[in-house]
């Protein structure tokens, strides 16, 4: 069954959303503040969608999709807002929302929308689950990285960050979105941080090759090509 966290301050709203959902045959979570849904996203990661307010106590829905954006992009996030401005929907594509309903809704429209982000959603996932780039080989369901059929063996973090990496190959990414999106947005610590582990990971990746994947932009940041 799929399960849905709906983060919405009105109550009246987030309940009449629920039954219908359940009634479509979807489990549901409710949070009513943008921190609330923050700390229920955490505590129980495993969502195949949201639905999330704009305008939210605490926290607000920018920076809440910001938050969970970074914590595992995959997750489909759609925007319920009575807010239907140019400038509010642009600001939160550009954050990373999938789509956006404007209230009221039709309900009918609502659970297509739904439905349609987790198909794309899963169709994706099962792509991104291993990827290849040159020589480098990564397989999520497993664990492994693979570079000129050689397995080499990484911490949890030197994973996720060459993941992050390789999946954004040629891109140059800074330290400010390296942690946010493999430390995580509440991350408290410094950035130099990031530098360690491109070290460690230079070490197994990269030392025993004349081709050097993992490079350093100066003044910008770090890329694999």
């Amino acid at each position: 069954m799929k399960e849905i966290l709906i983060i919405e301050d009105d109550k009246k709203i987030c309940r009449i959303i629920e039954l219908q959902l359940n009634h479509a045959g979807f489990k549901t979570t409710k949070a009513f503040t943008g921190r609330e849904g923050i700390e229920t996203f955490n505590q129980y990661p495993a969502f195949d969608l949201i639905l999330l307010d704009i305008m939210l106590p605490e926290a607000s829905g920018y920076e809440v999709l910001h938050y969970i954006k970074s914590q595992n992009n995959q997750i489909p996030v759609i925007f319920l807002t009575a807010k239907d401005g140019t400038q509010d929907v642009v600001k939160g594509f550009e954050l990373g929302a999938d789509d956006y309903v404007t209230k009221p809704f039709n309900f009918d429209e609502l659970l297509a929308r739904i439905k349609a982000n987790i198909r794309k959603s899963t169709h994706d996932n099962l792509i991104k689950t291993h990827i290849i780039f040159k020589d480098i080989e990564i397989d999520l369901d497993n664990f492994r990285v693979i570079r000129n059929s050689k397995e080499i063996d990484l911490s949890r973090t030197e994973f996720d960050l060459l993941y992050y990496l390789v999946l954004n190959h040629d891109l140059v990414q800074s330290r400010e979105q390296i942690l946010d999106n493999v430390w995580g947005f509440d991350y408290e610590g410094g950035d130099n941080i990031v530098d360690v582990y491109i070290k460690y990971l230079r070490d197994k990746i990269d030392r025993n090759y004349n081709e050097k994947r993992i490079q350093t932009i100066r003044g910008r940041g770090y890329v694999v090509r």
